[in-house]
This record gives structure tokens, C-alpha cells and sequence, in this order.
């Protein structure tokens, strides 16, 4: 196994520019000079996307930027102590020791575990003390091997009496320590008990910060004198709690930068919950508040939810403005499915129809379906028959979208006590025909009033009958009159209005609307103006108006454009993007095509102030060729995939075409801009100093 770190992969006492990216940069170029990573454009992005989310600087002068890339040829540390040191972040000033840990997308489980140790030896004083004394690049490299075990053995005595003499000290020191042991013993009954905290620690990379945030919550937990367990979520040498650990806790500390594997074992538990880099930043802190929440009747506890495998995040324990957008979305993303298949089978009804109505006519679906059986067709044609059979299995689909919606709203904010009401009050806002804007009120209401119910403290006798009777029964009563008598009618009203508004743009407007609705798909990916955009358009899709076809076609092709756009990009200029990113582009040419916006979400999340901008720019364009041409789509979903059952394929296909290139060259432009920026820059302190 090759060294990790080399005298030139060390920088010492040198300007190395203003910003911490400008740090980075130097220490990418010294990784690709040491022949330790093939490109490096790809390995500086890659590093700069990570930083980009979370700073990595620490208390002490400490950052270690890091990353994963598939340019890197072997795991490899960089070393920098510049001056003067540079902000990475961290509360208390700049740092002045500075590690980069590059390591390759597939890096063994050997020298990730070699990285994880450097990282919980930057957590020693002496050991940082002993890195800034350092005169030479090599000293810098025996400090490090020797913090990771992989330095020279240390010679033995030279002769047999300095031999006897270790092993005579070695004796006294084990007879002092048995004695102490046993004093220790003897004085334990007299002490108090000790406070017992378990932890979680995980960040996205699993290399550095997991195992810091660890021996920070331990180094503290000592110095308070608590029993303290640590569990680390990471890519190597992770230590795993006992379910008796957690049992014996008082309390419990989440120190994560991502969801906490089987959370459900902590259930029941005060805690305490903050981002990885809270856990190095204010260990101490982080465990008074966990005692502090386990002392305070009403302090949070995991949620028991978790236990049967409902809530398995902290997502129900947020701000309630946090859980009702939430319990929003669960209810859109459980509706679609409904609204996917009703959509997409009546869609099919309405090609088999077409098939014969050119011979037959129009004709009443329900008539045919009364009047003729598979087994006796009589004299309707069998596609004719088909056609209507499909188109009412469809239209159930559809019908089952609005309560399917507030079911499910209801079951994001009290869980199963809520599904019943929910669906209840949804059908309520069907037939007083306040649809899905009805829908999201009444599955809010249901799943207050049966939130609210959860949390009175009843005997346990009604206690038990509580989730299964009471609370569906007053829940449903309060949240279904509520709609029928006071908010039905306004709302059927405010939607009646959309509606009007609809098919008055229509016309001269319809390129407008395009516009329009093409920039709310693509403006946030997946979140609420995109989900309002696409109920908007599903909401008047059972009526079977042209107009609704055209709205929903112009959803549908607008909302593919933002990942079809971003796998363009990362095929059109690779090298502007990590291996993880073009890995994600590849995915997400079938997201795109399947019309499933979300696949652009990891590109806006590392890089928004490009992505969505340019999104919105394809979208709205693909949109709005959308509508002028009067593309429709009988379906309400499925991409690419329903594009025979449009009523003009050569402009649908045009309209996603056009968005995708606008949108991907945009990006590109944009990207390569800002790279171009950052190169001058890291050049510029180079010249100064020559």
C-alpha cells in the first residue's frame, strides 16, 4: 500500500491565496503533479461542490476540505499550512493547518479507515501543536505516519539491562494501575450515577467528519465525566451501538448531516439533533442540551412512530410551518400514482374509441356498457366496447385522486388516525365540488383535528380506543361539516374562477400561459410551485375539454426539460462535472423522459444560483411551444412514454427538444463562466508571488 501523504504533497509557509477555494485549488494542482489524480478540473470541482454545502473548518485553526472523485488514482492526503491562514468557516478565525483528503470513488475500506484516523488525530492538541512546529515537509510526513501507525517502528533497547529495566517499570506501572483499579472499585458503590449518552455522528462523505464530530462528543463527554457511546455512520471502521446502549441512555445526541440509519431504535428517547458539524464545533454544548431535554418532562423525544417504521426521520419534529408544506407534498406524491393510472387507462379508452368512432359515431359510453357484454357484443365493435370499459375503470382512478390527496395530507400530519378522515373529507370536496384545492384544506383540517386528539392524555383504557375509533369518528365529523357547510362553497367558488381564468387564456393568451406554466414546472424542481402547476393542470383533466389536454400536455413536456437538461450538460462538457454528477446525468436522461422533474435535484442542490435559472429559461420555452402549437395530452403523466397518445407528436417532441438544448447550453455557459473566474483568480497570487 503506497503512502497516502509525500514530502511534495506538503505546503509550508506560503501565500496561498485570499479564499479558502484558492487553498483548494493549490492543493488540487499538487495532487495532479504527484501523479496521484489524472485531471484536475474534475478533481477541483469536486472539491468545490463538497465545501460548497458545508465548510469544513473546525475549532483550532483546523479545515479538512475533502472529496471523492474518479480522477483520483489513490487515496491521497495535501498538506497546507499557509500564511496567513485562510477562513474555512470555523467560529474562531482562519486555519493554518489544512489537510485535503482526495480519495477515488471505489477507495478501499484499508485507506479509508487510514483517513478517518488522521481526522480523529487533528483532534489531539498535541498533535496539531507538533504540525505547526514542523521546520520541513518531510517532518510534516513522519508526523503523519506516525499519527496513522504507518511510520518506522521505533527501535527496541539496545541491551539486555535497559531491556530489564523497561520491563521492571512496565511491572510497576501495571501493579500502580491494578492498585488504583482496585481502589477505584472499592469507592464505586459510594459515587453517584453516572449519566449515560449515546450518540449518532454521519455527514455525506463519511470519511472526515463522522469520525471528528465522534471523538468531540467523546473528548467532552470525559471532561464532564459522563459515560459516553458513540455510533459512527460512515464509510469505514464504524462502531455500532447495542440495543442496551441505547436502552441504558438518558439521552441521546444526533449529531448528522443525513438521515440516521434505523432510527427506530431510539424511540422514546430525549435528544438532541443538529448538523455533524455542530458535534466538533460545540460538543460540550450539544450534551448539556441532551441532559437538558432528558431532565424536562416535555423535552422532544424520538418519535415512537418510528417504531413501526412510519416516521424513520426527524421530518415529523420540525416547525409546524416545515410539517404542514411536508404533509403537503406526501399528499401529492401518494396522489399521483391515482391520477398516473386513471389518466393514462382513460387515455387508452379514448385511443380504442377513436379507432371506430370515425364509422360509428359519437356514442354514450355508459349506453354501450349497459347495452352490450364481452360476451355479446351485438352490434358494437369490441374496440368501441373496450374503449369504454377502459375509460370508466380510468375514470374511478381519477375520481379517487382529490380524496386520495387529503388522505394522505391527513396521514403526513397525524400518521394512520388520520388516513379515514382524511379520505372523508376529500370526498366532501368532491361533491361540493371544491376539488383539489378543497382537497388540501380538508386533508389539513382532518389532520390537525386528529393531531390535536393524539395528544390528549386519556386513561389507557380509552387511550387504546382512541386511533381506531374516536379519533376517525370526531375527525371525520368536525373536518367533513366543516367542509360541507362553511368552506365548500367559497372554495368551489375560487376554483371555478381558475377554471374561467384557464379557458380564457386560452386563446390569444395561450402563449402566455405557456410561458408560464413552463417556469413553475421547472422553478423549484419537484416542491410546491412546481406540484401547483401540475394539480392545476390534472384538476380540469376529467372534463375532457381541450383546453385541460393542452395544460397538461404543456406541464408534462416543460417539466421533463430540467433533467433531460442537465444530462445534456454533463454529456456536452464533462469535465465541468464530478464523477458523481456525471454518474447522476446518466440517470437522469430516463428521470426526464419519464417526466419526473426531481431527477434535476442533485445538480440544484450543489450549484442553484445556475440550475434553476437556467431551467426555468428551457422550461418556460418548452412550454410555451408547447401551448402555441395546441399540443394535448389525454394523459397526466408518463413522459416520453404516452407521447402516441398526444395529438401532435412532431411538436411534442420539438417543444422538449427546444427546452432541453436552450436549457443545457444556459447551463454551460454559466458553469463554464464561474470556472473561468475561479482559474483567473487562483492564477492571479501565483503570478504576484513569481
Amino acid at each position: 500500500m503506497s503512502e497516502l501523504i509525500t514530502p511534495e504533497l506538503v505546503l509550508l509557509d506560503q501565500n496561498l491565496g485570499e479564499t479558502k477555494f484558492d487553498v483548494i485549488s493549490k492543493l488540487a494542482h499538487a495532487v495532479v503533479n504527484a501523479s496521484r489524480a489524472t485531471d484536475y478540473d474534475q478533481l477541483y470541482a469536486a472539491a468545490e461542490a463538497r465545501e460548497s454545502k458545508t465548510d469544513t473548518g473546525i475549532p483550532g485553526g483546523i479545515a479538512i476540505p475533502h472529496c471523492r472523485s474518479a480522477a483520483v488514482t489513490e487515496p491521497t492526503l495535501a498538506m497546507a499550512r499557509p500564511k496567513p491562514g485562510v477562513s474555512f468557516g470555523a467560529k474562531d478565525g482562519p486555519a493554518d493547518l489544512i489537510f485535503f483528503i482526495a480519495a477515488p470513488d471505489g477507495a478501499d475500506q484499508e485507506h479509508l479507515k487510514l483517513l478517518s484516523t488522521l481526522a480523529r488525530s487533528l483532534m489531539k492538541k498535541s498533535f496539531t501543536a507538533s504540525l505547526r512546529e514542523a521546520q520541513t515537509p518531510e517532518e510534516i510526513v513522519d508526523l503523519v505516519n506516525d499519527a496513522l501507525g504507518t511510520g518506522a517502528p521505533k527501535k527496541a533497547p539496545a541491551d539486555s539491562a535497559a531491556l530489564n529495566a523497561q520491563k521492571a517499570s512496565a511491572g510497576a506501572s501495571a501493579r500502580a494501575a491494578a492498585a488504583q483499579t482496585d481502589s477505584a472499585e472499592a469507592s464505586a458503590s459510594e459515587k453517584p450515577a453516572t449519566k449515560k449518552i449515546v450518540a449518532v455522528t454521519a455527514c455525506p462523505t463519511g470519511i472526515a467528519h463522522t469520525y471528528m464530530a465522534a471523538d468531540a462528543l467523546k473528548y467532552a463527554a470525559e471532561d464532564l465525566g459522563y459515560d459516553f457511546k458513540v455510533e459512527t455512520q460512515g464509510s469505514s471502521g464504524n462502531e455500532t451501538l447495542t440495543q442496551a446502549d441505547i436502552d441504558e441512555a438518558d439521552a441521546v445526541i444526533f449529531a448528522v448531516s443525513v438521515n440516521v440509519r434505523d432510527r427506530s431504535r431510539f424511540a422514546g428517547k430525549p435528544y438532541v439533533e443538529a448538523p455533524v458539524k455542530r458535534g466538533i464545533d460545540e460538543p460540550q454544548a450539544m450534551i448539556e442540551e441532551a441532559l437538558a431535554e432528558a431532565e424536562n418532562p416535555n423535552g422532544k423525544r424520538v418519535s415512537a412512530a418510528a417504531s413501526s417504521g412510519e416516521d424513520t426521520s426527524s421530518a415529523a419534529e420540525g416547525s409546524w410551518g416545515s410539517r404542514i408544506y411536508k404533509a403537503v407534498m406526501t399528499g401529492v406524491s401518494y396522489m399521483i400514482p391515482f391520477v398516473a393510472a386513471g389518466g393514462i387507462i382513460v387515455a387508452l379508452g379514448f385511443i380504442l374509441e377513436a379507432i371506430t368512432m370515425p364509422n360509428l359515431g359519437d356514442v354514450d359510453t355508459e349506453k354501450i356498457l349497459a347495452n352490450a357484454t364481452i360476451y355479446n357484443l351485438g352490434d358494437t365493435h369490441w374496440t368501441l366496447y373496450l374503449g369504454a370499459v377502459l375509460q370508466t375503470i380510468g375514470k374511478f382512478g381519477l375520481d379517487l385522486m382529490v380524496p386520495a390527496l387529503a388522505a394522505f395530507i391527513a396521514y403526513g400530519l397525524a400518521q394512520r388516525p388520520g388516513i379515514a378522515p382524511g379520505f372523508i373529507a376529500g370526498s366532501v370536496a368532491v361533491a361540493v365540488k371544491a376539488g383539489f384545492l378543497g382537497g388540501i384544506v380538508g386533508g389539513l383540517l382532518a389532520g390537525l383535528i386528529a393531531y390535536g386528539l393524539g395528544t390528549l392524555k386519556l386513561p389507557r383504557w380509552l387511550g387504546s380506543m382512541m386511533p381506531v375509533v374516536i379519533t376517525p369518528l370526531i375527525t371525520s365529523l368536525v373536518a367533513g361539516g366543516i367542509m360541507y357547510l362553511l368552506l365548500g362553497a367559497p372554495l368551489a367558488w375560487v376554483l371555478e374562477s381558475l377554471q374561467n381564468w384557464l379557458t380564457s387564456m386560452s386563446g390569444a393568451s395561450a402563449l402566455v400561459l405557456g410561458l408560464i406554466l413552463g417556469a413553475m414546472m421547472a422553478s423549484d424542481l419537484g416542491g410546491p410551485i412546481n406540484k401547483a402547476a401540475y394539480l392545476f393542470a390534472t384538476a380540469g383533466l376529467s372534463s375532457g375539454a381541450d383546453v385541460n389536454k393542452e395544460i397538461m400536455a404543456a406541464v408534462i413536456i416543460s417539466g421533463m426539460v430540467p433533467p433531460l437538461a442537465m444530462a445534456l450538460a454533463t454529456t456536452l462538457r464533462p469535465k465541468l462535472f464530478t464523477e458523481p454528477e456525471r454518474e447522476n446525468g446518466k440517470a437522469a436522461w430516463l428521470l426526464g423522459a419519464s417526466f419526473i422533474s426531481e431527477g434535476a435535484i442533485p445538480f440544484a442542490s450543489a450549484d442553484p444560483a445556475r440550475v434553476i435559472p437556467s431551467s426555468i429559461v428551457g422550461g418556460a420555452i418548452a412550454g410555451a411551444i408547447s401551448m402555441n402549437a395546441h399540443v394535448a395530452s389525454p394523459a397526466p403523466h408518463g413522459g416520453i412514454w404516452i407521447i402516441g397518445l398526444s395529438n401532435n407528436i412532431p411538436m411534442f417532441l420539438l417543444a422538449v427538444v427546444a427546452g432541453t438544448v436552450v436549457s443545457a447550453i444556459t447551463y454551460v455557459l454559466l458553469k463554464s463562466i464561474g470556472a473561468k473566474s475561479r482559474q483567473t483568480a487562483t492564477e492571479t497570487p501565483a503570478k504576484s508571488a513569481a
